[in-house]
């Protein structure tokens, strides 16, 4: 594999630490929180370390034969550790429990880690190998037993892991179920990534060369595996974010006409305040709710409750369901109220709706605003509001005093 192989899902799983790092600053006592960074990390930094040019460096800086072999088996370790914390943390249960089951884990794999250190130490690895240390020193005293121990803790991980995730997955819905499947899938493809690095070594212990499981398609799968990790913890945690957020801006967007109609009562006042340009979707779309309601506010008075009436029936004899010539027929009251606003009408001279119409109009914004873009029989009251006799000369370009 290139480098930019190993780097990029090294990227890619520090990006997503940078989207949960504001939640660590925050909750940096729940070791949920602490448990999804540190596989991230662990991920991210196996990755850059198990590259060729990353080995390189590090063997040298450290005159130690293979050193970084020993590294990266000890961080892969880690996160076999750290990805069965995080599912006992993240599903949860009782505390005693939870901080039972995770000392066993913790203990159990940071006796992996010294044991791969104490092998290494008695072990003879003389020659520098970045891509096949595993079959290379495979038929090597204490070096085997290190390497086979690596593989065997990384294959219990990856099972129980998949085990614990697909199980869950069945009992749990929405973003929770989606990002327990995507783990499932990245799990299997650590397991496959353990089973071939085994079945290479297997395959030199009986004089055969299976080196390209271990060098070629292993670290391929691995760096799906880990693409499949970060974004199966992630799912969970940013997709009600990103959903709520493409929920605002649809709704935001089909406002829009309703938003445009109402400012045209009062160009020379603004709907709502101004906010900074880099406002969430959410923010955005509450200042738009605002405005909407201010300017239905503005041109209620102006509310003729004949021209719904009039829209209404017209909807009705066209085909539009009781629902939608309701909207038609408030879209229309609301675009002759604003020409009536422009144009200078007293009040006085329109037949106002009660409490509950004006009320009406506010509970269905999204449906009035649709109608004002797409019927054609709110234009056609549009047209007959600007043709309308004014009490006060006026032009409906111009703009009203206020």
């Amino acid at each position: 594999m290139a480098p930019s192989d190993y780097y990029i899902p090294a990227v890619a799983t520090l990006v997503g630490l940078a989207v949960k790092l504001p939640g660590l600053m925050k909750d940096w006592r729940d070791p949920l929180v602490r448990s999804v960074c540190l596989v991230i990390a662990l991920g991210g930094a196996s990755f850059f370390f198990a590259a060729p040019p990353t080995i390189t460096a590090v063997n040298e800086a450290t005159s130690v034969a293979n050193f970084s072999s020993l590294l990266v088996y000890g961080m892969l370790s880690a996160f076999s550790a750290a990805c069965l914390l995080l599912i006992v943390h993240w599903r949860g249960g009782p505390p005693e429990y939870v901080r039972r089951v995770s000392r066993r884990w913790q203990a159990g794999y940071a006796l992996v880690v010294i044991l791969l250190v104490v092998l290494f130490a008695l072990g003879d690895a003389p020659v520098d190998r970045h891509t096949d240390f595993d079959t290379y020193y495979a038929t090597t005293s204490f070096i085997r037993e290190m390497i086979v121990l690596y593989l065997v803790a990384h294959m219990t991980a990856a099972l129980v892991t998949t085990v614990l995730c697909w199980r869950w997955a069945l009992q749990v819905s929405g973003w929770l179920r989606v990002g327990l499947w995507i783990l499932v899938v990245g799990w299997l493809l650590n397991l496959a990534f353990s089973g071939f690095k085994l079945a290479a070594v297997v395959a030199r212990w009986a004089g055969e060369d299976w080196g390209a499981l271990s060098t070629t398609l292993a670290p391929l799968l691995s760096a799906m595996s880990a693409l499949c990790a970060t974004v199966g913890f992630l799912v969970p945690l940013v997709g009600p974010w990103a959903a709520g957020n493409w929920r605002a801006a649809r709704t935001y967007r089909k406002l829009g006409p309703l938003w445009r109609e109402l400012g045209c009562a009062s160009p020379r006042t603004p709907l709502a305040g101004p906010i900074p340009w880099y406002s969430s979707t959410q923010v955005r779309l509450t200042r738009r709710e605002a405005g909407i309601q201010d300017g239905l506010s503005l041109v209620a008075p102006w509310f003729d409750a004949a021209v719904r009436t009039r829209a209404q029936t017209e909807a009705v004899a066209a085909g539009h369901t009781d629902d939608e010539a309701a909207r038609i027929g408030h879209a229309a009251m609301v675009t002759a109220a604003v020409r009536a606003v422009r144009r200078g009408l007293p009040v006085g001279s329109r037949v106002l709706p009660d409490h509950c119409e004006i009320s009406a109009v506010r509970t269905v914004p999204v449906g009035v605003s649709a109608a004002l873009r797409t019927s054609p029989i709110v234009e056609a009251a549009r047209e007959r509001a600007r043709e309308s006799p004014a009490a006060t000369p006026a032009e409906d370009g111009e703009k009203s005093p206020t």
